[in-house]
């Protein structure tokens, strides 16, 4: 599917559940004009959910599964692992020629394309910085998905940030790194800002600086093409103030304990399926 398709697309979405990452992954797609608020049809069980779509992203379209399943072109499964059998199950006699795509973790290509009853499936691991559009996503399709419906996931997502197409067997570490990265670095700039104020820092300045300094850094690994140890190196002059920091990282276990987190959260991921 072209781009020029995709500007002028009218597919509809029908979203099942709203919350924190369906508002960033679709709000990011509104804002981008993947899809417009009116093509977008939700079903979510509270009221305030429903309150805060309509607050947030007007126009958006409200109703009960089956409904929205049979109107959509589009299917995304966005609530916990668990309520997936419930909801594909419930709508079960509708899935036949939609374009399912999950981003409920955990859940195998395979239990979705059973539920579905077809294997038009992509299964999806957005992260929330979709919502300012600096997302980083995986994605895996089922046997019949085709490159039509690839290229649209892919462009939605790449919409929103980064996509890359990997196979099914990597999700789970995609989802440890950058599924819940996104809170490790909130923590991470939460701690240098308060180290600021140990420092002698306000409150205000040393959460502007922790937080630039992070976007900073990121983007010059992204622009440079060095290798963070390179630019670490750089930043490290002999018997200087980052040395010394660096050393105290590592006898605190920053590192180990950054690459046991992912490693948890993909081990949980599993555990989900």
């Amino acid at each position: 599917m072209t781009e020029q398709t995709l500007e002028k697309t009218q597919f509809k979405w029908a979203i099942v559940g709203g919350g924190q990452m369906a508002r960033a992954l679709v709000g990011g797609m509104i804002k981008a004009g993947v899809v417009s608020a009116s093509n977008v049809i939700l079903v979510v069980p509270s009221e305030s959910t429903r309150r805060w779509w309509d607050e947030n992203q007007p126009g958006v379209q409200h109703a009960d599964l089956e409904e929205a399943v049979q109107q959509a072109d589009i299917v995304m499964l966005a609530v916990k692992p668990w309520v997936i059998p419930v909801v594909m199950n419930q709508a079960g006699p509708f899935w036949s020629g939609k374009l399912v795509v999950s981003i409920a973790a955990g859940v195998p290509l395979s239990k979705l394309c059973d539920l579905a009853g077809h294997g038009r499936v992509v299964r999806v691991m957005p992260n929330t910085p979709c919502l300012v559009g600096s997302g980083a996503s995986a994605f895996c399709g089922g046997d019949e998905a085709t490159d039509e419906d690839r290229t649209l996931v892919a462009s939605a997502l790449e919409a929103v940030g980064i996509a890359a197409e990997i196979d099914e067997v990597q999700m789970d570490a995609v989802t440890g790194l950058s599924g819940s990265g996104p809170a490790y670095i909130y923590i991470l700039i939460e701690a240098l800002a308060d180290g600021g104020v140990a420092a002698g820092l306000p409150r205000d300045l040393a959460m502007k600086l922790a937080t630039q300094t992070v976007i900073g850094a990121g983007e010059m690994v992204q622009k440079s093409g060095m290798h963070p140890g390179q630019l670490k190196d750089a930043v490290a002059s002999p018997g200087g103030t980052t040395i010394a920091a660096l050393q105290t990282l590592e006898q605190n276990g920053v590192r180990a304990a950054m690459i046991a987190a992912v490693k948890a959260s993909a081990a949980r991921s599993k555990e989900l399926a």
